[in-house]
């Protein structure tokens, strides 16, 4: 019985979620926009953050030098 509570409960948050993120496109688009840009660029870090773990390493040294233009 819980777990059927449980989940007639979630579908409500759904239901939920769905109204605010519907109406914040209408009437606020700016904030929206703020933050599907923000989700976006957080899975893109993720995506550099797992190829980085599975790259070769490199130096400190290899790292500051391809900062400051001298690569």
């Amino acid at each position: 019985m819980t777990l059927m509570t449980f989940s007639l409960e979630e579908e409500k948050v759904r239901d939920l979620l769905k109204e605010v993120m519907l109406e914040l496109m209408a009437e606020r688009p700016e904030i929206f926009q703020d933050i599907l840009s923000e989700a976006i660029e957080d899975a893109g870090l993720l995506v550099a953050i797992a190829e980085g773990e599975s790259s070769e390493r490199v130096s400190r040294s290899e790292i500051e030098a391809i900062l400051a233009g001298r690569a």
